[in-house]
């Protein structure tokens, strides 16, 4: 038996996604976003470094954020003993709605063997169409050209639905105008989200949680992460890079990655030994944000491990100093 399956890291993982959604939600509706990033960002290193992984970033946001963090693109976390790891972080997905005290944010983590998290520096974007299993084999590449109709026909068919019994979420930007108004011509409905890529694609991939299909441009850290979670659940997913500038097009192509290639789970992240860790920083369709009461903190914790297919949902009671 392998050092992988020996260990549930993902017990680990929660450890530190709990420590960062205590941090990030002290910040919860004050309107500051750089300091709640800050915090949250600072208390995710500090509890790495007591993971006993030898891990290594392959994918930050320092091309969107425009900062130099401790948890950029190829830094080295972990105590440094244990298996070799590709990490994937997100500090807290949907920042804005954390500062402004919308629902859905959460602290992730995750990891797999080294080498197996698809890493396509410089990319800053992708495309992503994210459904759960009971579409997952009716998701073909072709989805990724095809009008969203075409698309939303297909779940349909594979989830026993009308196509206007679909909820599609969707980041709400200006770039998603058009997808907007093609899913609802096609008679769908649309669930918009002000940030919170990796928290859509999750509920998107779950069974029961109000939405049939994630589609449209997020972050590359994001959707590696999502493709971590999605594969570990059993859903599916297709993602290609979508640069949003003509200079992210131009470090894309002198990289020599490829713009129209369609990546699924498999292939965005090649084993299955993946740890995904999640929790809530406020309250969500799948977790609940944190509690606070004097000198009590209360969490509500997801971890997937892909391998056995076990999701464990942990409730966690802290004593504050």
């Amino acid at each position: 038996m392998d050092q992988y399956t020996t260990r549930n890291i993902g017990l680990d993982l929660v450890r530190v996604t709990e420590a960062t959604a205590l941090a990030a939600g002290r910040w919860l509706g004050l309107g500051n976003r750089k300091e709640a990033h800050r915090a949250a960002t600072e208390a995710m290193a500090e509890a790495l470094r007591f993971v006993d992984i030898a891990g290594y970033i392959v994918v930050g946001e320092e091309g969107r954020l425009g900062e130099h963090s401790p948890l950029d693109s190829g830094q080295q976390i972990g105590s440094g003993h244990g298996p070799e790891m590709d990490v994937l972080l997100d500090p807290i997905d949907g920042t804005e709605s954390v500062v402004r005290g919308y629902p859905g944010a959460i602290s992730v983590a995750s990891v797999a063997p080294r080498g197996s998290m698809w890493s396509p520096s410089p990319a800053i974007y992708m495309e992503k169409i994210i459904v759960d299993q009971e579409a997952a084999s009716f998701l073909v590449p072709e989805c990724m050209d095809a009008p969203a109709a075409w698309t939303l026909a297909l779940i349909a068919r594979a989830k026993n639905k009308a196509v206007r019994d679909l909820q599609v979420i969707v980041l709400d930007r200006p770039r998603h105008y058009n997808l907007i108004e093609e899913i609802r011509t096609a008679g769908a409905r649309v669930l918009l989200r002000s940030d919170g890529d990796t928290a859509g694609a999750l509920i998107a991939a779950t069974l029961g949680k109000g939405a049939d299909v994630l589609m449209g441009i997020g972050g590359v850290p994001e959707g590696v992460a999502a493709a971590c979670a999605v594969k570990a659940i059993g859903g599916g997913m297709l993602g290609r890079l979508a640069p949003q500038s003509e200079e992210e097009r131009r470090a894309i192509e002198a990289a020599g990655l490829d713009v129209k290639q369609v990546l699924t789970c498999n292939e965005l992240v090649s084993s299955d030994q993946i740890f995904f860790a999640a929790t809530g920083v406020t309250d969500g369709p799948i977790l609940a944000g944190v509690e606070y009461q004097g000198q009590v903190a209360r969490t509500h914790s997801l971890i997937i491990r892909c391998k056995t297919g076990v999701r464990r949902m942990i409730h966690t009671e802290y004593r504050l100093e």
